[in-house]
Parts: structure tokens; sequence; C-alpha cells
């Protein structure tokens, strides 16, 4: 029997000003001092969310973020404090800043599919002619988009972000050194588990005048992993990378007649499509943290969660 997915929340804590309900996260903001952030079931794929939510998706990208902003503290403050509930993490409430910093060390996924359209400039970053699918880049390249309230991210360049104004050039700076280390950092731990991060995602707030690093880092739905020990040879054959990361869900939507354009309908998630992308979401878990996922029991679950944020909130001034 299917495990049921958790897809919405609607809590009412102490002190809380606002709810705001993202793709897959119901975020809680307490007083304008911190966050409750709950990872939800919830999947989105080229910004839709789609109709149903994967049993156990919310713990594995919950968990797996958990573990890399404890790894990344020495690099940059984060806004973690604590995680009170498998799917919960409660933290700083700081601004943030309009920008998603995107890092690839490979030309693949949507870099990919622009340049094989014969575009030579990702976000302002010159790619050179003759690279293949999943190719390493000679030095990862950072290729920032807008941060959309609603609908599609766009693409936009560092020059622009500087020109504009929406990020200060000393601050951007900043943002660039963190995103190489952070990658550095992640790609360190991914190789220790027999895994490549090929490009993933970091959005940063401020506190005051003080940086911090914000949102998930490192999980299958901001980032994509190859597997270490087959990349040479499949890449040498021109074959698909065995990948780990939220792609498999696009590319089945994709064969299906779907890739988020006005007027296409989302196929059919049966019950056994949405069970194996939960499997597939557990063996991701387990691949990147290189622990056994423990599954928490589903019933009951808004009730364990709503006690669990009010215990911490009442020990936390």
């Amino acid at each position: 029997m299917m495990s049921e997915a958790i897809v919405k929340t609607n809590f009412t804590f102490p002190k809380q000003k606002n709810l705001y309900k993202g793709k897959v996260r119901d975020v809680y903001n307490i007083d304008d001092k911190l966050l409750v952030m709950v990872a939800s079931d919830r999947i989105s794929a080229f910004d839709v969310v789609l109709p149903r939510g994967i049993p156990f998706k919310g713990q594995v990208l919950n968990q797996i973020a958990s573990m890399f902003l404890d790894a990344t503290r020495d690099i940059v403050p984060n806004w973690k404090i604590a995680s009170p509930d498998p799917v919960v993490t409660i933290g700083h409430y700081c601004e943030p800043f309009p920008v998603e910093m995107i890092i690839r060390g490979f030309l693949t996924g949507s870099s990919w599919r622009t340049y094989k359209k014969g575009q030579r400039d990702i976000c302002g970053v010159p790619v050179p002619d003759g690279m293949k699918e999943h190719q390493r880049f000679e030095k990862p390249i950072i290729t920032p988009t807008t941060k959309a309230v609603e609908g599609h991210d766009e693409d936009i360049s560092r020059e622009e972000i500087i020109k504009q104004g929406i990020v200060s050039e000393s601050d951007y700076l900043q943002l660039e050194d963190y995103t190489y280390k952070l990658f550095a950092r992640g790609s360190q731990m991914a190789a220790e588990h027999g895994l490549i991060l090929v490009d993933t995602k970091y959005e940063f707030g401020k506190v005051g005048d003080k940086i911090y690093l914000i949102d998930e880092i490192h999980t299958p739905d901001s980032s994509r992993y190859f597997i270490a020990d087959e990349y040479e040879e499949r890449f040498a054959k021109g074959e698909p990378q065995k990948q780990l990361s939220k792609e498999f869900v696009r590319e089945w939507l994709m064969a299906n007649g779907f890739q988020g354009q006005t007027g296409q309908l989302v196929p059919e998630m049966t019950d056994e499509y949405v069970k194996s992308v939960s499997d597939r979401y557990i063996e991701l878990y387990e691949k990147v943290t290189g622990k056994t996922f423990i599954r928490t029991a589903s019933k009951d679950a808004l009730v364990r969660i709503e006690k669990n944020i009010n215990e911490f909130l009442k020990t936390y001034s």
C-alpha cells in the first residue's frame, strides 16, 4: 500500500506573521526572526508543481540539505538553527538575494539543450565550439538566474546583475567566492561516495550586513550527480550518463509530451510511477549520504510535524 504523501500544511504558530507556499516547501515566518521550512512531498518540474506528491521526498530533501548545511558551516554561515522533525528545518529569517547562483562543472541538462541550439554564451559566459553532451568544463562556470516569485526563473549575466543593481558588486563577488568554495566541498564529499557533483544551485540572503547561505543545498532537486566509475566509459561511447537527480522526472515528462509550455497537459502519474519516483529518491539519499534511509511513519504526520515545531519554538528565545 502506498504511503501517504504530505502535499499541504496550514499550521498556525505563536508570533507567526505569514505563510509562503513555494513549489515544494511551506515556509512560516515567525516574527521576522525565524523561518520554519516544511519540506512537503510536492514535486515540481519545468517550474510546474505536478498533480501528485511523492512519499518520503520531503524527508529525503530535508535530511540531505541538513547534512550538507552542517558540513559547510566553515565556508559560509548558514540559516539553519535546528531540524526538529525529519521534514522540518528552522533557521534565521534572512532577506534573500533575488538571484540563484547556479554552478556547472559539465555541459549537461538545460545548458546542453541551449548549446545544442547553437548558443555559445550561457549567462554571459563563453562556451567553446566542439563540446559534447556531459563534457566537463575546463573549470566550473557560474550561470546565475533571477529568482522568480511566480513562473520561470530567467537567465542573467553577472554584468547585468551588477549593472541593474540587483546585487551590489561587492556582495556579488562574495557570492561567487562562496559558490566556488561550496561546489568544491560538495564535489569532494560526493567523490567519497563514488559520485560526481555535476551542477547545483545556491541561494543566499542577509541578516543586517552578514551574508548567509539559505534554503537547501546539494539535494537531488537542486543538484545533479553522475556515477563516478561509469562516467569516462559512458562519455567516450557517447552513452547517456546514469544520473542521480530529478532529471529522470523531467525526461519522463518530455517523453510524454510535457515541458511546462502553455496548453500542455501533465501526463497521468499512476500509483506505480509515483512509487518508482519515491524509490528513486530514497536511492538518491542513500548514495549521496552513504547512510540507510529510515522512513518516518506517515500516519498522523501533520500532527507530529506541528507538535515537533511547537516544542522547538517553546525552547527558542
